[in-house]
């Protein structure tokens, strides 16, 4: 009975365990900072590590200067000239990138002689020699870092590039509605006055071009001759009958469908940016089609509201497209070649910096960005991230939850 007993409490803890949820990801490699006691903090907010009596308190400082290593020193709690310790800081960053950091001596405390750039993450080597004695202090400090295995990553969709060269299409947005160009429409009439005997089409008919239109008797001959359509396209006018006389009037009006034109408005503020041969994409109230095409004509005259008018020709093969509708367009005014880009749905914000991660491995880590221009799907990267970085660009917020959850912290 007891063996019963104790089978079903091990059956009920192992059934307890399985259930319990299995993260996909994980914070950076090695312990976590949560896990472990705050480290201690010395009277300059900076961080203490100590070895028996010699201390050394080892602080970013960044107050109108860029970010850089100050340290002070103590033995047995008194202050120690800086001028007595010899003092180096490797930091190890992620892809094994190492920043080697000397010293020198200023006021009470030492000066690190390189900048300490974003992001603040890295593995911490410090080595010092006072009075004979080595020293040496080893820990981490990673912020903005997680890992994901690839199978999890892929699973999850998240897609990387290669940070490069591109080119920034810039454009401006205008708006406008679709109409016929002036050759559009012909009038159809009588050569010589006579009698109409015999109608061949009706109104809204498609007809092509030789196509018979009317039967006519002329009224000096007698005889009788034919109307044929002189284009192909759809009749949106007929304005005749048997039996009436052609009294040289319009008979039909012929419109030909196919071609459209798109009647952009450009206000003031952009008017030297657009130029006749402007690519275009334009997209027509709808249609789900993208429409690329060039400006061919500007009209000399202004409208009421100051806009001026550019014709851009848009081809209708599929006959799907009506006068009248709205059109959406993007003008694209420049051309700029970039030595460095992002794609910008790859952009996310941490603490008060745009940023992108980089990948290495499984590991990614943000990448706090110096942003200029931008231009369709890119954007210029002026500074935070060397050419040739794996970044990810596809599901990105994926690593931005992942790391809030994580509790990454900017601790120096």
């Amino acid at each position: 009975m007891k063996n019963t007993k104790l089978l079903t409490s091990v059956s009920l803890a192992l059934t307890l365990c399985l259930a319990l949820p299995i993260p996909f990801a994980t914070a950076a490699s090695g312990p976590t900072e949560s896990a472990e006691v705050e480290p201690e903090k010395g009277p300059h907010r900076g961080r203490m590590l100590r070895d028996g009596d010699f201390a050394v308190e080892l602080a970013i400082f960044e107050t109108g200067v860029p970010p850089e290593f100050r340290v002070w020193l103590t033995d047995k709690g008194n202050v120690i000239a800086p001028q007595k310790v010899k003092l180096n800081v490797k930091l190890t960053r992620l892809g094994d990138v190492i920043d080697d950091i000397n010293f020198r001596a200023q006021g009470d405390f030492l000066r690190g002689d390189s900048v300490i750039y974003e992001p603040h993450s890295f593995y911490v080597t410090v080595t010092a020699q006072y009075k004979g004695t080595s020293y040496r202090w080893e820990y981490e400090n990673y912020e903005g870092r997680t890992t994901i295995e690839q199978a999890v990553a892929d699973a999850m969709e998240i897609k990387t590039e290669i940070a490069g060269e591109a080119t920034l299409h810039q454009s401006i947005p205008a708006y406008g509605v679709l109409a016929f160009p002036p050759n559009a429409h012909t009038k159809v009439s009588a050569r010589f006055d006579g009698e109409i005997t015999q109608r061949h089409v009706n109104f809204g008919d498609k007809v092509k071009k030789g196509q018979r239109l009317f039967t006519i008797e002329s009224n000096e001959s007698l005889k009788p001759y034919t109307i044929k359509a002189p284009a192909t396209g759809v009749i949106t006018s007929l304005m005749a009958n048997e039996g009436e006389q052609t009294k040289g009037r319009t008979l039909i009006t012929l419109t030909t469908t196919g071609n459209y034109i798109a009647r952009l408005a450009v206000y003031p503020s952009d008017y030297d940016k657009v130029k006749v041969g402007s690519d275009v994409s334009l997209r027509v109230e709808g249609s789900a089609q993208d429409i690329t095409a060039k400006v061919t004509f500007i009209e000399p005259e202004v409208r009421r509201d100051q806009a001026r008018i550019h014709w851009v020709n848009v081809n209708d093969a599929q006959d799907a497209l009506s006068v009248g509708s709205f059109v959406n367009a993007n003008i694209n005014v420049a051309n700029i070649a970039v030595p460095l880009a992002v794609k910008k749905i790859g952009l996310q914000a941490f603490r008060d910096f745009t940023v992108v991660y980089a990948k290495v491995g499984e590991q990614y880590e943000v990448r706090m960005l110096e942003l200029g221009r931008e231009g369709g799907e890119w954007i210029e990267v002026l500074g935070g991230l060397e050419p040739g970085t794996e970044y990810v660009t596809e599901n990105s917020f994926v690593l931005k939850a992942d790391i809030e959850k994580s509790g990454a912290s900017h601790d120096h």
